[in-house]
């Protein structure tokens, strides 16, 4: 039994703390310099060795990007993307012992006008970033935001990939690209400064009112992370690169899977977290830092002089409870400092995430999310509590039955014609005078171009889309390529109905 004379204190306070003095865990002779985690001690060369082959070995695993290809690198001028960065800077180098065969450019988005900077402050933001990014000697594309308001519908179509790979393509590839001796064109090359474009005070305007008809911070990320997708996705299209290298690191994934799941895109996580995403065609999203933690990284950067440079963002000096994106941060990064494994585990588990969804390369447009781009997970049966959600929404917009008659007085109302349109005069086609005959009805023209309503929009997204416009103050603000595709999809949907008893299934066409 224990005695009250006893003093267990000093025994129960004692706790194993990792110290400097450790030998490496991995050359055993030089002293730690580093803990990553909780026996996992480095000294300065060791854990610069450890940071290299993770990269080149994430690379080297997934055998996605082929030698001689063009990647895009997405730096924003935080400390992950900065580090990856300075990886595919160190992997083209020389000396390299596994050196990179693909031809890196470098695209900055920046994102001053949404988030109120003036214009100095968003020039002087760019110069210091330009210092950095022009000492690697890779190709620089500065792209402000503002030009999201002006790229083609294009954007929002799924472009066929040059080619399939085959399995043993990439070994092929890599011994014709060693045969060809092409490694010479692989060296940095002089590049003319480059700076902000001009950006005319009417569009940053237009972009503000685009950012602030979202209620909610939740909903204004989620939008300005989609239109900042689609301007890299436009970039890498228009300077002929085929990858787009994105630097979400380990923690940065954590938090965006459990935000995910709490935005209603448990769907797509296979897509939003993993290696690599294809839902674009000709464009691959690579996520080569997903192995680091942001204490690795920030260890590495700190340790070797990796320059970043801070730019303030949406969330920038909110609270925690400001918006779900920075509360689930917050709890995860408070979980994480007193249970380390708590990053790697969410980690791991999205790893074997996979969708139940058709293909990303098999699905036709009609049937993707008309902003993330991601397959519609709308398509469920009718006794699922998605088509419940939907049926109580009907249900509580429908006005009362008697609520038209009150003006009425008992009197009984006489039918109402409905109005002419204002696409009378003009229908079908400019310079004849026979129509489609839906104008006299006063259903519209088949060919007059409207804006989508709220809820033919909203059949063209998926879930977790469908709240984020919900948030949305006007459909009026969204960007012109956006509305042009809602209304190319409606009028193909709507030819699809009118045909349908023509068309042949696919048990008919095996018959």
């Amino acid at each position: 039994m224990c005695q009250v004379e006893e003093d267990y204190h000093d025994h129960l306070e004692r706790a194993d703390v990792p110290s400097v003095s450790k030998k490496c865990v991995k050359c055993k002779e030089a002293t730690a310099a580093v803990v990553i985690r909780a026996g996992d001690t480095y000294c300065r060369g060791c854990f610069r060795e450890y940071f290299i082959h993770k990269f080149r070995a994430m690379l080297g695993k997934n055998r996605v990007i082929f030698p001689g290809e063009k990647v895009l690198l997405a730096v924003s001028g935080g400390p992950s993307s900065c580090s990856m960065l300075s990886q595919v800077q160190e992997g083209l180098s020389q000396n390299a012992h596994k050196k990179l065969r693909f031809l890196p450019g470098i695209v900055y988005i920046d994102e001053g006008g949404a988030v109120g900077q003036s214009p100095e402050n968003r020039q002087k933001s760019v110069a210091e970033l330009q210092a950095v990014l022009k000492a690697t000697g890779f190709p620089v594309h500065i792209v402000p935001l503002e030009q999201v308001l002006e790229l083609p519908s294009s954007v929002l179509m799924t472009a066929l990939s040059s080619s399939e790979r085959a399995a043993g393509a990439y070994k092929a590839a890599v011994g014709h690209f060693l045969h060809s001796n092409s490694s010479s064109s692989l060296a940095p090359q002089d590049q003319e400064e480059t700076t902000l474009p001009d950006v005319q005070e009417s569009h940053t305007q237009l972009l503000q009112q685009l950012i602030g008809s979202a209620k909610t911070l939740t909903a204004r990320e989620d939008l300005l992370n989609t239109l900042r997708q689609h301007l890299l996705v436009h970039t890498a299209r228009t300077e002929g690169y085929s990858k787009l290298m994105l630097g979400d690191s380990c923690t940065r994934l954590a938090v965006k899977l459990l935000t995910s799941i709490s935005l209603g895109r448990g769907a797509h996580l296979a897509q939003d977290t993993g290696f690599s995403d294809s839902r674009y065609g000709d464009i691959i999203l690579v996520r080569p830092m997903r192995d680091y933690s942001a204490k690795e990284i920030a260890y590495y950067n700190h340790m070797f002089k990796v320059p970043s440079v801070f730019i303030p963002s949406l969330d920038s000096k909110t609270t925690d409870k400001a918006s779900i994106q920075r509360l689930t941060e917050s709890f995860v990064t408070k979980l994480q400092a007193d249970f380390p494994s708590t990053v790697s585990t969410i980690y791991r588990t999205s790893e074997k995430l996979q969708t139940v969804c058709k293909s990303s390369s098999t699905a036709e447009h009609c049937d993707r999310c008309l902003l993330c781009m991601c397959v519609l997970d709308t398509a469920v049966e009718d006794a699922s509590a998605f088509k419940a959600t939907l049926l109580s929404e009907q249900l509580s917009q429908n006005k009362p039955t008697g609520a038209t008659h009150t003006e009425t007085s008992g009197q009984n109302p006489a039918p109402v014609e409905p109005e002419p349109t204002a696409s009378t005069g003009q229908c079908c086609s400019p310079g004849r005078e026979e129509d489609c005959g839906k104008a006299a009805s006063g259903g519209g023209c088949c060919s007059s171009a409207k804006l989508p309503e709220t809820t033919d929009l909203t059949s063209l997204l998926c879930y977790s889309c469908r709240l984020t416009f919900k948030d949305m103050s006007s459909v009026d603000c969204l960007p012109q390529y956006i509305l042009s595709e809602a209304q190319r999809r409606q009028r193909r949907s709507q030819m699809r109905e009118e045909i349908s008893e023509f068309l042949l299934d696919d048990g008919d066409e095996s018959d």
